[in-house]
C-alpha cells in the first residue's frame, strides 16, 4: 500500500514536467504543422491554380507562401522555447549578457539571411519568374519552377532540378526569355564552299527555314512593304575553306527555336546534297620531296 501511495505521488509530480518539456511542445510544434500545411493548401487550390487562368505571375504567392511557413514555425519554436521555464531564463542571461551567442549566430546565418533578402529583391524586382526559360552563366539553363526563401530552383532539359542559393542568382547576370517577348531569334550558321552560287544557296536556306512548322514571320507590315525578305540570310565572312552563311530564324518560344535550329541543320544537309551545294571541309595538299632527297640520319 505504501509502495503504491509512493508511485501515485511520484507520477503527480512527474505530470506537471511532463506537460511542460514534451506534451506542451510537441503540442505546439505539431499545430504549427497543421496550421502550416493548411495555408500551403489553401495557397495552391485558390492561387496557383488561378493564376494561370487569370494571368496573374505566381511568383509572388509561391514565395509568400515559403515566407509564411517559415514565419509560422519561428513563432512556435519561439513559443516552445518560452514555454520551458530554464530554457527562458538561459536565454534570457545570454541575450542580456555580453551578446556573444546573438554574434556567432548572426556569423552563422549570414549566409542564410543573404539568400532571403536577395529573394526579397528578385520576387520585388522581378528579373525572373516562376515559369520563365533562363540561362544563369554558361552552366545553368532551364526552367525556374521554385523560388524559396533562400534557393531559386530549375528544372534543365534533362528534368534535373538545379537549386542555386538566391544570392547567386542575384549576383550574376541572367538571359530571360521570357521577361517580356517569349519570341526567339535562332541563328543558323553554314559554309559553303567558295566556287558556290551564293544567291541559289542562300534561297534554298530560305526554303528551308520558311517550311519549317515552327518557323514564325516576325516581320512588321513596314518590313513587309519595304520587301524585307521573311527569313534573312547574310554573308559572315571568309573562312579558310568556305564562305560564311548566317540565316536568322524566329521561332515563337526558346525551345521551339532549339527544335528548329536542329530540324534545319539535319534538312538543309539533304536539300544541299541535292541541289549539289558543297559544305566543305578543310584540305591539306601534302608535297612530296623529289627522290634524289638524301636522308640524314644522326
Amino acid at each position: 500500500m505504501n509502495i503504491l501511495q509512493i508511485d501515485f505521488a511520484e507520477l503527480l509530480n512527474l505530470s506537471p514536467r511532463l506537460l511542460t518539456y514534451v506534451v506542451i511542445p510537441l503540442a505546439i510544434l505539431l499545430l504549427a504543422t497543421i496550421v502550416s500545411r493548411i495555408f500551403r493548401s489553401v495557397m495552391h487550390r485558390y492561387v496557383e491554380q488561378r493564376s494561370q487562368m487569370l494571368k496573374v505571375d505566381p511568383t509572388r504567392y509561391r514565395f509568400f507562401k515559403n515566407a509564411v511557413s517559415f514565419v509560422i514555425y519561428l513563432v512556435a519554436i519561439t513559443i516552445v522555447f518560452y514555454s520551458i521555464p530554464e530554457l527562458r531564463s538561459v536565454g534570457v542571461s545570454l541575450f542580456a549578457g555580453a551578446g556573444i551567442f546573438a554574434i556567432i549566430i548572426g556569423f552563422a546565418s549570414q549566409a542564410a539571411f543573404a539568400n532571403i533578402i536577395s529573394g526579397i529583391f528578385i520576387v520585388s524586382s522581378k528579373p525572373i519568374r516562376v515559369g520563365d526559360f533562363i540561362k544563369i552563366t554558361d552552366e545553368y539553363m532551364g526552367v525556374v519552377e521554385d523560388i524559396t526563401l533562400r534557393h531559386t530552383v530549375i528544372r534543365n532539359n534533362e528534368n534535373r532540378r538545379i537549386i542555386i542559393p538566391n544570392a547567386v542568382v542575384n549576383s550574376q547576370t541572367i538571359i530571360n526569355s521570357n521577361i517580356i517577348d517569349e519570341k526567339v531569334c535562332s541563328l543558323i550558321e553554314i559554309g559553303v564552299s567558295y566556287d558556290t552560287d551564293l544567291d541559289h544557296a542562300i534561297g534554298v536556306l530560305q526554303d528551308e527555314i520558311a517550311r519549317h512548322s515552327l518557323s514564325i514571320d516576325n516581320r512588321t507590315p513596314e518590313d513587309t512593304q519595304a520587301g524585307v525578305p521573311r527569313i534573312v540570310v547574310r554573308v559572315m565572312g571568309f573562312l579558310d575553306s568556305s564562305v560564311k552563311l548566317r540565316a536568322y530564324a524566329w521561332a515563337a518560344t526558346s525551345m521551339d527555336a532549339f527544335v528548329l535550329r536542329t530540324d534545319v541543320y539535319r534538312t538543309i544537309k539533304k536539300r544541299f546534297d541535292k541541289e549539289g551545294i558543297e559544305i566543305p571541309y578543310p584540305y591539306r595538299t601534302v608535297v612530296m620531296k623529289g627522290a634524289n632527297t638524301k636522308s640524314i640520319s644522326s
